[in-house]
């Protein structure tokens, strides 16, 4: 799946790791992920915790989406700075499950992440019927 992500890729996030239920993703900050208080936008932080998210919920093959994620933010990150997502999934049943997150900069917390995810058919843009 991350071979299509575009838009991971080009904000440089890299794919560290996926195993079955798991996945860490590492980007580094850059002067353009910056907010106007000096630190990095939160959006960006959110994006790197969605994609290992992403990563760690479709390593068992159907595809899953995001049906819901909440983030807390714990500490700033700054322009240079590496940081690293390491999702765990919690619990799965059906076609449902729960992802945490845990954003750091070496050993501290910069954010703590819970996705919620929903396997989906495999279906054609469109083609639900729902427009």
């Amino acid at each position: 799946m991350y071979e299509a992500d575009r838009a991971s890729q080009r904000l440089g996030i890299e794919l560290v790791d996926v195993a079955e239920g798991s996945a860490t993703a590492r980007m580094r900050v850059t002067k353009e992920m910056v907010n106007g208080h000096g630190i990095a936008h939160g959006g960006y932080v959110f994006l790197l915790a969605d994609t290992a998210f992403a990563c760690a919920c479709n390593s068992h093959g159907p595809v899953t989406v995001a049906a819901g994620a909440d983030i807390s933010f714990v500490a700033p990150a700054y322009d240079g700075d590496e940081l690293t997502a390491r999702a765990e999934e919690r619990t799965r049943y059906g076609r449902s499950g729960i992802y945490d997150v845990t954003v750091t900069r070496g050993e501290d917390v910069v954010a703590e992440f819970r996705g919620r995810s929903r396997v989906v058919p495999r279906a054609g843009r469109g083609t639900e019927g729902t427009r």
